[in-house]
């Protein structure tokens, strides 16, 4: 079983490469929360998450025999990029098995770290299978991303920094995916202040914890579909589960939507960018997926930052949404001169910034003498939104909100 002393030995293993990352307070979710919330800023490690702790202390207690034949793992791409950074670094030749549309950036940088990307199946549980045939054809050592001590330890070193930056927390709040970050830092805070909560969080469409915890064995579920691709997995480690059972105080889900809203308040609000995997700790908290105290302190794991820009951009559109700062809206027009412009102006006296305009005159839904209108706007919150489809609505206009 993992312990504090396995923890400690993996800190001094990989201090001389890992960053210790802040734990900054903020005002602005303390304000939001009525708690007071200090964010562990994990997503400005190297290679940009916290996987590549795991990564640097298990390779660094690998045999010259595991070294020399290499290693192989299976990676969505954080802990892809931790193997590849954390084996040339040591002169260790990998391979990483990453699902076929695991993001492009995590790609390229999996491969500018030194390692060779291999692309199969849908999801990392796949990805996983291959890298296990692959390790048994060339004989290289399996580095697991999760269900592994040395690794679980290494991500036990952010619990230790946890308490030196804060010896005040009272509730630590950590993604899970496979279970060794929870585990690691779970065993870190327990062992030196039991009391401290620990919660775990996974997103809804990979949530096999639960089940898991409820069954008192290990689940695994059909699918891990979410934005947050750091921990879509469909079944924890045994490892982790054990730990999770012992030392965990509760497991809670959120939606990819809220995860998205998360996401968007720590860009505007803080500056800060996460992916998907790194904002799930957060939106557990914006969201009040567990109940807490006023001033509670809480430290919410940030724990990666590596979104794919393509993702990000629908990411922030869906926070936009669901925060009500934009809205998509389709009416229909009689064709006259002026028609558009009376539907502007009601717009502009409620102050609806236009983003588009999609002027139909030739749409096969609607009359010939109609005009199929759909108008995206900037909007300032959901009572914004009200105020505006009334006065839309009191005016005569039939409007449709769309998805």
């Amino acid at each position: 079983m993992l312990s504090l002393a396995n923890i400690k030995a993996a800190r001094d293993r990989i201090k001389p490469v890992i960053r210790q990352t802040p734990l900054r307070y903020s005002d602005r979710f303390s304000e939001l929360t009525d708690a007071s919330i200090y964010l562990k800023l994990e997503n400005i490690q190297r290679t940009g998450a916290f996987k590549l702790r795991g990564a640097m202390n298990r390779i660094a207690t690998l045999s010259e025999a595991d070294r020399s034949g290499g290693v192989i793992t299976a990676s969505a791409g954080n802990h892809a990029q931790g193997v590849a950074f954390a084996a040339t670094r040591a002169g260790v030749d990998s391979k990483i098995v990453m699902p076929t549309h695991a993001p492009v950036s995590k790609r390229q940088s999996t491969e500018r770290y030194g390692g060779e990307v291999i692309l199969h199946g849908e999801d990392y549980d796949a990805a996983q299978q291959r890298a296990h045939e692959i390790a048994d054809t060339e004989d290289r050592y399996y580095l697991h991303a999760f269900d592994d001590q040395a690794v679980m330890a290494g991500q036990g070193t952010i619990g230790l920094e946890i308490l030196d930056a804060c010896p005040s927390v009272e509730t630590v709040v950590v993604p899970i995916g496979g279970g060794g970050l929870i585990s690691g830092i779970a065993t870190a805070i327990k062992a030196q202040k039991p009391d401290v909560r620990v919660i775990g969080v996974q997103a809804e469409g990979a949530a096999s914890a639960p089940p898991s915890l409820a069954a008192d064995e290990l689940q695994s579920i059909d699918s891990a579909e979410t934005i947050a691709d750091g921990i879509a997995t469909r079944q924890i480690g045994a490892q982790p589960f054990e730990i999770l059972q012992s030392h965990v105080d509760e497991v809670v889900t959120v939606s990819d939507s809220e995860i998205a809203v998360a996401i968007t308040y720590l860009l505007e609000r803080e500056k800060t960018l996460t992916e998907g995997a790194g904002a799930a700790a957060l939106a557990a908290v914006l969201h009040d997926r567990f109940s807490f105290a006023d001033n509670e302190v809480i430290v919410p794991a940030l724990c990666g930052g590596n979104i794919d820009m393509n993702q990000l951009t629908t990411v922030l559109l869906r926070g936009l949404v669901e925060t009500g700062r934009y809205l998509r809206i389709h009416t229909i027009l009689e064709d006259y001169p002026g028609a558009l412009e009376e539907l502007v102006a009601i717009l502009a006296a409620y102050d609806a910034n236009i983003y588009a305009i999609n002027h139909n005159r030739t749409s096969r839904t609607v009359s010939m003498e109609k005009a199929d209108v759909e108008i995206e706007l900037e909007t300032m919150g959901p009572t914004h939104i009200e105020s505006l489809l009334e006065a839309l609505r009191e005016d005569g206009f039939e409007v449709e909100v769309l998805d």
